[in-house]
Order: C-alpha cells, then sequence, then structure tokens
C-alpha cells in the first residue's frame, strides 16, 4: 500500500412502523469508540472498525457504536482515561500502552518470551487470567475484554545489520509495553511512540531503529523507504493482544441481553483478527522483499540470549512488585506460560519442527 494514500409494507405495516419507531429510538445506545490507531490503518485500524460494526449488528441496533480514531476525539494514548472518566464509552488499543498505570496490565498484552496468541487467550479463558483483567482494570472503571491478536512481531526495522549484543548499546529503538524494560536493560534508548511518529523519528534520525507490528502494518506505515533490514524473530513480543475497554458503569447498566452482545462481539473477533494478521503478513513479507528490496534478517545468537536474560530480570521485578495485584497476575502468567509451554514441546512445537524437517518450512 502506498503511504501517501494511506496517510493522505401496507397500510397497517406502516401504522405499525410509525407506533414502534418512538419505542425502538428510546432504546438505542450511542457510543463513543475512541482508539489508538489511524482510521483503517492495517491490522489494528481495521480491526478496530470491525469491532465497532459488529457490536452494532450483534445488539440489533441498539447499540450504535460511532468510531473516532487517534486524535478525533483524544489522543491515541489518552483513550484509556477518556474512557475511564466517561468522555467516550469503549475504546479499542493494546494493554501495551497502559505500564504507567501498573506494570501488570503489561502481562495482558504481551510478554518478552512469553505467550503467543492462542495462549494467551487461553490463559484468559481457562487459567485464571480474565478474573485478574477484570480486577486490575476495575481500579479504573473499565471493563476489559480481548478482541484480537496480531500473532508473533517482528523484532524491528534498522538501518544496519546487526551483529552483537554490543551493536545495540545506545541505540534509540521504538517499541512498548515489557518489550521497553527488556530493551532498556541491554542498554538500549527504548522510546514510545505511535507507528505514524515512528516513521518521522526514523526519517529524520531521532530514532536509530524500532518495532511496530508485522509485514503488513509496517508496509502501510512505509518503514521500507528508511530501513532495509528487518529482524526476526520479535522475541520481546511474541504475540500483542488488542483489547476492547468499555466504561464499567456503562456495561453494568446494560440489560443482560446486550451485556451478551458486547462481550461476543469482541470474543469471535479475536480469532478473525488474529488469522487475518497472519494471512496478511505473510502477503506483504512477499512484496517487500520482492519489490522494495527488503533483506530478512535473523537476530545474533548471542542477541536473542541477551535478550532472554533482560527478560528474565524483568519478569522477576513484577514477581517483587509493591503491589499484591500485580505480584498474583505475574504467579498466574507464569503458571500457565510453564503449563503450557511443557506441553508444546510435543504439541505445536514439535509438528512445526517435523514440518520444518521434511518441507523445508
Amino acid at each position: 500500500m502506498d503511504r501517501r494514500k494511506f496517510l493522505m409494507a401496507g397500510a397497517a405495516g406502516s401504522a405499525a412502523t410509525a407506533l414502534a419507531s418512538p419505542a425502538i429510538a428510546q432504546d438505542v445506545r450511542q457510543w463513543k469508540m475512541v482508539t489508538a490507531w489511524p482510521k483503517n490503518l492495517p491490522g489494528p485500524g481495521v480491526a478496530a472498525q470491525m469491532l465497532a460494526d459488529r457490536i452494532t449488528t450483534l445488539s440489533g441496533g441498539r447499540i450504535e457504536v460511532k468510531l473516532f480514531a487517534a486524535g478525533e476525539l483524544v489522543p491515541g494514548r489518552g483513550v484509556f482515561d477518556a474512557v475511564s472518566e466517561g468522555t467516550a464509552e469503549l475504546y479499542h488499543a493494546v494493554p501495551a500502552y497502559w505500564g504507567s498505570k501498573s506494570k501488570g496490565i503489561l502481562l495482558f498484552g504481551s510478554q518478552p518470551f512469553g505467550l503467543r496468541a492462542d495462549e494467551q487467550v487461553g490463559w484468559l479463558y481457562h487459567g485464571g487470567g480474565q478474573a485478574l483483567y477484570d480486577e486490575m482494570y476495575g481500579r479504573f472503571g473499565i471493563k476489559p475484554f480481548l478482541c484480537g491478536n496480531s500473532g508473533p512481531q517482528w523484532a524491528g526495522w534498522f538501518r544496519d545489520e546487526i551483529n552483537s549484543a554490543e551493536d545495540l548499546k545506545g541505540m534509540k529503538f521504538r517499541t512498548t509495553g515489557l518489550a521497553s524494560e527488556m530493551a532498556s536493560k541491554m542498554g538500549m534508548a527504548a522510546q514510545a511512540m505511535s507507528g505514524p511518529a515512528m516513521f518521522q523519528a526514523l526519517q529524520t534520525g531521532a530514532l536509530d531503529a524500532g518495532e511496530f507490528i508485522g509485514p503488513w502494518t509496517d508496509s502501510a506505515l512505509g518503514y521500507y523507504q528508511i530501513a532495509k533490514n528487518y529482524y526476526w524473530p520479535g522475541v520481546g513480543e511474541p504475540s500483542s493482544a488488542e483489547e476492547c475497554g468499555v466504561n464499567v458503569e456503562v456495561f453494568n447498566g446494560l440489560p443482560d441481553d446486550l451485556k451478551q452482545a458486547v462481550s461476543f462481539a469482541c470474543e469471535s473477533l479475536y480469532n478473525p483478527v488474529w488469522t487475518e494478521y497472519t494471512t496478511k503478513h505473510a502477503q506483504a513479507l512477499k512484496t517487500l522483499v520482492d519489490e522494495h528490496g527488503v533483506t530478512v534478517r535473523k537476530l545474533p545468537d548471542d542477541v536473542i540470549s541477551a535478550m532472554g536474560d533482560a527478560a528474565k530480570e524483568v519478569i522477576d521485578e513484577l514477581r517483587q512488585d509493591e503491589d499484591e495485584l500485580v505480584k498474583r497476575i505475574t504467579e498466574s502468567f507464569i503458571s500457565y506460560r510453564d503449563l503450557v509451554g511443557g506441553y508444546m514441546t510435543y504439541a505445536d512445537n514439535g509438528q512445526m519442527n517435523a514440518r520444518a524437517g521434511v518441507m523445508g518450512y
């Protein structure tokens, strides 16, 4: 995608309708959804509009959701507070943006060397994660739902080739969430900013490198125009969950059927959003390599090892956090990660390794 294009019945029926319209109109709720994304940004911007439309549809039109992109009503990083304070009824963003509220929040979105997309939603649904998610966000007057996932993210865009962990020290690097803390422990100058702002910072030299999501979204934002080395694996974010946060008073005020409509709208989008990312990332990567001269490179083993050591420090610090809830969230995450990770040795990992050995991929 060109980045400039992106940015740049009878009388009786009539009588019945006339009688019914006022009652229906009185039951319609007008909701404002604020998002952390530019409108229709491939990936999260598209997913946000899908969620707005699905809530409207599943509610039978009794909730009409109007989407406001980042900056239209509030800044992208202001959507959490807007919903908490009642300026808007719901938002679409990622937990990785709310670490200033509590570091415990960050575990619900992505974790260095952490959960894959299927494991992340498994933790919430079957490992006790949702109750902890509700408890943490309840502090801020928000009812949270997962509603999508990017799948594995990438290590990032670099102008120059990386040969060792020493090459990363002092590097001005865009990332978010717990990946920022991992990067800082490695001596990098981690910086948080929006996807479009990352392009400008790379262009001016305010950033040396950075990661955003993956090939589909990153292509639309044009990073390949500046940095040609695209590194994998993105161990800082093995997946990144997208979330919907609803003002808890607004949500609790809904009748039960509309609560279910909102809940199911979020739940039903998780797999479609995740699999769309996977499919379109694969298509976009081919275009990046074949048409835009991008070189795909694997992080050196010593870099991955250094990132692993830093990630362990990050998780250990969360286990010792002074907030008792953060400790419980961390222990629940670790317990589920280790349980399912051990099983994956025989299940998905075993299948992928077998396929790679025979098919080459």
